[in-house]
């Protein structure tokens, strides 16, 4: 029997892997080194402020936080204004602030699992979470030359907190949160997306390969079909998140062997308060024989090894097993 990690790579090599690889087995996220999330609210912890100075508000009951973008608490109210108005945090170095990463680091068998470094929020999702969803998407269009400013700063920021990540843990993968679409699309075109953050995750992740990360895994729950040739331009092996309103199947027999899609199983289809089995189940079984066993993992489209209401993840982790033993 092949080591999660080995099964991992069979599959998204296109090899012969000895059953589906079963949702996030394969990461071993160290959430200890996301050190710069800190302040933010817990689920149903109502408000809350990041080191850069977004307060975010997740309510009671709600499955999510999300900034709050009042002329009050916008950290970024005029885009041509940024310099003046963005301060990056200090990124902290010292020993005592690292030592539970490093520690749980230490204790994963990496013949088994991947040392996974977590980074949320992404270089898109930061330019909305500052001045707010409409106010970025116009600035791309009314001040790019400002907006390029912005993500090169933000970019820079990354590159600096990589190198302590790389430094203090040694990572042998990274899964990078950044949703880039809708349901239905995203959110911008490819052209622009091409212009504006193809080279800045090209920085980003050649920096992680270059350092000794094997696998760069990008969690954007939404449809980003049009955008699979730049995750392949940056250097992303694993597209996680992908959702069923994607062609999975035609996406894997054009780009498979160059991406791996994590996902199919549409969190809002399938976690939620009056879940059952034989939802799960449906859904599960679908995914797995439409969609094959090489370049895909089944996985809930939520960005992390949980559901949001209790039993969820399990139980797709017990049906993909189900399939495993059905179909290989």
């Amino acid at each position: 029997m092949l080591t999660k990690r080995q099964n991992l790579l069979e599959t998204i090599r296109g090899g012969s892997p000895d059953r589906f690889v079963k949702q996030y087995e394969f990461l071993h996220l160290i959430y200890e080194a996301s050190v710069m999330m800190k302040g933010m609210p817990a689920p149903g912890g109502g408000y809350g402020k990041d080191p850069w100075g977004v307060t975010w508000s997740w309510p009671e009951g709600q499955l999510g936080g999300f900034p709050v973008h009042d002329d009050e608490h916008k950290v970024l109210k005029d885009i041509t204004e940024w310099k003046n108005q963005v301060n990056a945090p200090v990124i902290p170095t010292e020993d005592e602030v690292w030592a539970p990463a490093v520690a749980h680091a230490n204790q994963v068998d990496r013949n088994e699992e991947f040392v996974t470094a977590f980074i949320a929020p992404g270089i898109f999702e930061m330019t909305h979470h500052l001045m707010g969803v409409e106010d970025a998407l116009m600035a791309l269009y009314e001040e790019p030359e400002a907006m390029r400013e912005l993500i090169e700063y933000l970019t820079e920021y990354e590159l600096a907190y990589a190198k302590i990540i790389i430094d203090k843990i040694h990572p042998d993968a990274l899964f990078h949160h950044d949703d880039w679409g809708s349901q239905k699309n995203s959110f911008i075109s490819p052209e622009m997306f091409q212009e504006f953050f193809v080279p800045a995750y090209k920085k980003i992740y050649g920096f992680y390969k270059a350092n000794g990360v094997e696998l760069i895994v990008h969690h954007s729950d939404s449809f980003a079909a049009n955008l699979v040739p730049a995750m392949i331009e940056v250097g992303i092996d694993i597209w996680q998140g992908v959702m069923n309103t994607n062609n999975i199947p035609e996406l894997v027999k054009q780009y498979g062997g160059k991406l791996t899609f994590m996902g199919a199983l549409h969190s809002g289809e399938i976690d939620f308060p009056e879940w059952k089995p034989e939802i799960c189940a449906e859904h599960v079984e679908k995914a797995c024989r439409t969609i094959g066993k090489n370049f895909f993992i089944p996985c809930l489209t939520q960005g992390g090894p949980a559901s949001s209401f209790p039993g969820v993840y399990d139980e797709v982790n017990k049906l993909i097993d189900k399939m495993s033993k059905e179909m290989f």
